[in-house]
């Protein structure tokens, strides 16, 4: 059963308390990330992403604050398949454990 989790809820699975894992959603779909805690781990290169909606940002190949979001709006046919690649690059690495409601 897929656990639920609102956008408050998500942000405390950014990696900054060791004893929880660490989660990404892409499209409302949430990933366990741990396994890449090298990469989305505090102090890391994708750290931003971590506890959030990384839609726009990868759709978008960005790591600004602003594109950090859920929002598809306005995004290119061609940006539009770079998030359904990072999405397949996901789905083959990282297990989901739920979905932001």
């Amino acid at each position: 059963m897929a656990t639920e989790f609102t956008e408050e809820e998500l942000v405390k699975y950014n990696g900054s308390d060791s004893s929880k894992p660490i989660y990404v959603a892409i499209k409302g779909r949430v990933f366990d990330v741990s396994s890449g805690k090298n990469f989305y781990g505090p102090g890391e290169s994708y750290a931003m992403f971590a506890g959030r909606d990384a839609s726009r940002a990868l759709a978008k190949m960005s790591k600004n604050e602003e594109d950090i979001c859920a929002s598809l709006d306005g995004l290119t046919e061609k940006e539009i398949g770079v998030l359904e690649d990072w999405e397949k690059k996901f789905e083959a690495k990282y297990p989901v454990v739920g979905r932001v409601v």
